[in-house]
């Protein structure tokens, strides 16, 4: 294949899977389809709570769940009321409280949540909870993996490659979803997003913490309380925008027509 063809191809595929986060508009490239990374994640969280010590029947461990299934509720309900019911095709949500000391949280795609133990002394309490939450189900929903695995397939692999990789499953395709998650590293399951995908999580969090009926106007207490702790040294921040732009672009966002226009 020629050079020419190969940049053709990802010239296709990057227009052809072009698509829009809700809530922010932007437009991202998403080349994998999404089943795939759901069929992936099913069985990459059974592994990992397989070999993992997790809570059950706990307060602490409940209260997670009931946070967990107020929030995917809510997010269903704005997806199916606002045309991205697409988005969340295929999920199965599940939220488990890990025993682990990292101040740590993560969903991957297909809605399988893991909360560490570690982070609860800095929520502190259902509304504090509900920030990281629905902060990590914000990834899955803009699909913000399939968009690193996106850039990850263009730029690792060729146009051939690109070709097999999307519409035969191909070991590349395992391989980029192991490097994209973090999968048996020792950094642990889930491998920090760019600033810019933070940013957007953000803002998609706030939007569905408040529909889930919570108060997104104290997610600011939450990050100065991260910020108190040392946040830059955990995992949950380590790639995360600074502590002050974080808390200042989620005030601006609380106060922005475009916040409030979702809660409608």
């Amino acid at each position: 294949m020629t050079k020419f063809y190969s940049i053709f191809l990802i010239v296709i595929f990057t227009i052809t899977a072009c698509q829009k986060v809700p809530i922010t508009g932007r437009k991202q490239m998403n080349l994998l389809p999404e089943k795939d990374l759901i069929n992936m994640s099913t069985k990459e969280y059974s592994k990992f709570l397989s070999t993992h010590d997790f809570e059950v029947g706990t307060n602490d461990a409940e209260m997670v769940k009931r946070v967990g299934k107020k929030i995917s509720d809510a997010v269903s309900v704005y997806m199916n009321d606002n045309g991205y019911a697409s988005r969340i095709a295929g999920f199965s949500w599940e939220f488990n409280l890990v025993r682990d000391d990292a101040v740590n949280a993560w969903c991957m795609p297909g809605g399988k949540v893991c909360v560490y133990t570690g982070i609860l002394p800095i929520t502190l309490n259902e509304n504090g909870l509900a920030v990281v939450l629905g902060h990590e189900i914000a990834h899955a929903i803009a699909r913000h993996g399939n968009e690193r695995m996106s850039q990850g397939l263009i730029f690792k692999l060729g146009g051939i490659a690109l070709n097999v990789a999307v519409s035969n499953k191909s070991q590349e395709t395992q391989n980029l979803f192991n490097e994209a998650y973090g999968i048996g590293a020792q950094t642990g399951l889930m491998l920090p997003f760019s600033r810019k995908n933070e940013l957007e999580s953000d803002k998609l969090g706030l939007v569905f913490m408040q529909l889930a009926g919570y108060d997104a106007s104290k997610a600011t207490d939450f990050w100065t309380r991260m910020s108190k702790n040392g946040s830059s040294q955990h995992e949950f921040l380590s790639t995360h925008p600074s502590d002050e732009k974080r808390i200042n672009q989620i005030n601006d966002f609380l106060n922005s027509d475009t916040f409030n226009k979702h809660l409608k």
